[in-house]
């Protein structure tokens, strides 16, 4: 698989002990960036997506492709502070520390069939508050899918059976 030769290994970022998995290379390879796209989109064709939701950054950078791809809406779930109007808000955990992820209250409508694209399943921490948050929007989930996924961190145990599509795992 071409994509993996492209996703570099960086120790001790953003703290000590952390192996960052760096998808920049990836991202500026054409082909690679068009396989990894399709890769989600491959897997989604049929699943009547209406909205992807992204998760703050890197699932900007593949779900924005992946929704324009599928016919489907973007919605970006970001980090506090960043979205104009109204907003609902779900604090998580990560591998190094907590954080708080935000959502327009208006993003998605009760039942819209929405897929949630990140580049990198860890601890799980992300996903699930997103998962909350569209749990509070009454939104009907119909996946989840990551380009990377860190196996002995054991993130798809927060997910609660959803379903998860990882791509790579480490």
């Amino acid at each position: 698989m071409q994509i993996e030769s492209l996703i570099r290994a960086i120790p001790d970022f953003p703290i000590p002990g952390i192996l960052f998995r760096d998808i920049t290379p990836l991202l500026a390879d054409p082909a690679g960036f068009k396989e990894t796209i399709d890769l989600f989109v491959d897997r989604f064709r049929d699943a009547k997506v209406e909205a992807v939701v992204g998760i703050e950054a890197r699932g900007y950078m593949l779900g924005a492709p992946v929704a324009y791809a599928l016919g489907a809406g973007f919605v970006p779930v970001r980090k506090p502070g960043k979205l104009p109007g109204e907003k609902l808000s779900e604090q998580y955990a990560l591998e190094y520390g907590t954080n708080t992820l935000e959502i327009h209250a208006d993003a998605v409508g009760h039942g819209h069939r929405v897929l949630v694209v990140d580049d990198l399943l860890a601890t799980g921490g992300t996903i699930a508050a997103t998962l909350r948050l569209l749990e509070k929007l009454g939104a009907n989930v119909v996946g989840t899918a990551v380009l990377i996924e860190l196996a002995a961190l054991n993130g798809r145990d927060a997910l609660k059976g959803v379903e998860l599509t990882s791509f790579i795992t480490y």
